[in-house]
C-alpha cells in the first residue's frame, strides 16, 4: 500500500508520485530553510539557525550554528519522519511560516536547548528566486538545486548560558532551497549574504578546483521592496587570514585560519557596479570543508554593512589548495 501524509490532501504535488517521492531519487537530496542574523554596523553575535528534511533517510533536523560572546557553538536536533515529513518542528525548534516572503516566527526552546530562540524575521526586501544550477561528474549529478534569497529584519530574543538577550533590528538573510546537494564532492562554492542600508546583495558562485566558473546567479534587492536586479558579473579577490589578521593558507583543514579579508565586485544588469572591500571571522565553521565568516563592509560610496560569507568546498586552487575528496568534478 502506498504511504500518504496530511500533506498529500493540499495541491502540492509535482509529480505522479505522493509525497514526499521527489523527482530524482538520491542520497543527497534535501530541502532546507537557513536564517543567519546579526546586529547592524558592528561585529557581535552571529545567530544561525536551519531546518531540513531528507527523503532518502526519512529524516528532519535542524542545526544552529552560532557565535556567542566570541565563541562558536553548535547544537544538532533531528527527528524520524514518523509519518510526518512537512511539520516544521524538530524537538525543540519550530519555525512558523505566518505569512509568505513577509513573516517568519523561530523558536527554540530553552529548557530543551542550551540556545535558545524567539526570535521573529520581518522582509525587508522582496524574495529572490534563483535559477536552478547542476553540477555534475561524467553522467553521475553531484549539485542540481533550485534556491530563494531574502533580506529581512530579526527581533526577538535569545538565551545563552543563563542569560538572555534582546535582538532589536539585527538583519540578515534567510534561504529556501531543494534538490541534491552532495557536499563533500563540490570543488568550491561560495555563497554572499551582504547587507547595506539600502539593500541586499546575495551571490552563489561555484567553481571547478582550477577556478573555472561552474555557476553564478545573485541579484541586488532594494529595501524599498522594489524590483531585484540581477547579477551579471561577479569578480572575487578574497583571502583567508589568521588570528593576527594576516593572510594564511588554508592547507588541508584551516588549522590557522581565523578570517577573511578581501574585495568582491559585482555588476548588476542595470549598469550599477558593487564593490565591497572588509574583513572579518569565523561565526561557523565546518572542519575541513570551510565554513562562514561574518564580515564588516564598506564601499567607495562610504556606505557600511556587514554580511555572512560562505566559501567552502573540497578542493580549489586558492581556497583550498589540498584536496579533501576524490572523484571531483569534472570528471571525464
Amino acid at each position: 500500500m502506498v504511504r500518504l501524509t496530511p500533506a498529500d490532501e493540499y495541491f502540492y504535488h509535482q509529480i505522479p508520485e505522493p509525497l514526499p517521492q521527489v523527482a530524482t531519487f538520491s542520497d543527497h537530496w534535501r530541502e532546507s530553510l537557513f536564517f543567519v542574523m546579526h546586529p547592524e554596523g558592528e561585529e557581535g553575535d552571529v545567530l544561525i539557525l536551519t531546518l531540513a528534511h531528507f527523503p532518502a533517510r526519512e529524516e528532519m533536523d535542524s542545526l544552529q550554528m552560532c557565535r556567542l560572546g566570541g565563541q562558536l557553538t553548535f547544537e544538532r536536533h533531528a527527528r524520524h519522519y514518523d509519518g510526518d515529513p512537512h511539520t516544521m518542528t524538530v524537538g525543540p525548534v519550530r519555525i512558523d511560516i505566518t505569512e509568505p516572503y513577509k513573516t517568519v516566527k523561530l523558536w527554540v526552546d530553552p529548557a530543551e536547548s542550551p540556545i535558545g530562540l524567539d526570535i521573529t524575521f520581518t522582509a525587508r526586501t522582496r524574495e529572490c528566486g534563483l535559477r536552478r544550477g547542476t553540477m555534475k561528474r561524467g553522467s553521475e549529478t553531484i549539485w542540481d538545486q533550485s534556491h530563494m534569497i531574502q533580506s529581512g529584519r530579526y527581533n526577538g530574543t535569545y538565551s545563552f548560558g543563563g542569560k538572555t538577550y534582546e535582538v532589536r533590528d539585527w538583519w540578515g538573510q534567510r534561504d529556501h532551497s531543494w534538490g541534491i546537494r552532495n557536499h563533500q564532492r563540490c570543488p568550491m562554492w561560495m555563497w554572499l549574504a551582504i547587507q547595506l542600508p539600502d539593500g541586499m546583495l546575495g551571490i552563489w558562485n561555484w567553481e571547478y578546483a582550477n577556478g573555472h566558473r561552474i555557476y553564478l546567479d545573485g541579484y541586488w534587492a532594494p529595501a524599498d521592496m522594489s524590483d531585484p536586479v540581477q547579477v551579471v558579473a561577479f569578480e572575487h579577490d578574497l583571502h583567508w587570514t589568521d588570528a593576527s589578521g594576516a593572510r594564511t593558507s588554508y592547507e588541508r583543514d584551516g588549522a590557522t585560519v581565523a578570517g577573511l579579508e578581501g574585495v568582491i565586485t559585482a555588476r548588476l544588469e542595470d549598469g550599477q557596479e558593487l564593490r565591497l572591500e572588509g574583513s572579518g571571522r569565523w561565526h561557523a565553521r565546518y572542519g575541513q570543508l570551510g565554513g562562514q565568516v561574518n564580515m564588516q563592509l564598506r564601499d567607495a560610496h562610504g556606505r557600511k554593512g556587514n554580511a555572512a560569507y560562505e566559501i567552502t568546498g573540497s578542493h580549489h586552487h586558492h581556497y583550498f589548495p589540498i584536496a579533501r575528496a576524490e572523484n571531483l568534478p569534472p570528471g571525464d
